[in-house]
């Protein structure tokens, strides 16, 4: 089975940012895919791992145990693998994954991000990536992106090495579809 890599907050998060992972979730259920995430329970960590058991699909959650506790580990998982510490758990999340995608979060969703990400640049993996911009989120990052292209600090092109979609349906499309951006 294919899976999922999904970055996201393990925060309260608001009403619009929880419907659009839901949905992504679902859509990865159907779509015969299933989930690796970062194994806690609350959050939209424990919304997306919610509705992907909800709709039948496999769930690997990944947590180190020193946040086993703190992040409150999701019990109800298809698989939960604890590791030593980040470093593990990040490495873990890569090699279960077949396309990474980053919902809304707060800092280690962006280290997990930006790692995936440089990782795709250096060409460590060419595994498919995307960032799922609700209602904005990821706005200003854009504009950080930009500025860093326009300043000479990168060449790598997120606009056309990255899916970037506010629609979860079309996040799906392109990175379990198709594999790349369209």
């Amino acid at each position: 089975m294919k899976r999922l890599c999904v970055y996201c907050g393990a925060s309260a998060a608001g009403p619009v940012y929880r419907e659009s992972a839901r949905e992504l979730a679902r859509g990865l259920v159907s779509s015969g895919w299933g989930l690796v995430y970062g194994g806690a329970s609350v959050g939209l960590m424990g919304v997306v791992a919610d509705e992907v058991l909800a709709a039948g699909g496999s769930v690997v959650g990944v947590i180190p145990r020193s946040l086993q506790d703190r992040e409150i580990a999701h019990r109800g998982l298809t698989e939960l693998r604890v590791t030593d510490d980040m470093h593990e758990r990040k490495a873990l999340m890569v090699s279960l994954a077949d396309a990474f995608v980053a919902l809304p979060g707060g800092w280690g969703t962006l280290d997990e991000l930006c790692e995936i990400i440089t990782w795709r640049q250096l060409s460590i993996h060419q595994k498919p990536c995307g960032i799922l911009n609700t209602a904005g989120f990821y706005d200003a990052f854009f504009q950080h992106l930009d500025r860093m292209d326009a300043e000479g600090f990168s060449r790598f092109n997120y606009r056309t090495e990255l899916v970037v979609t506010d629609s979860p349906s079309e996040m799906l499309r392109q990175l379990i579809h198709t594999g790349q951006p369209v």
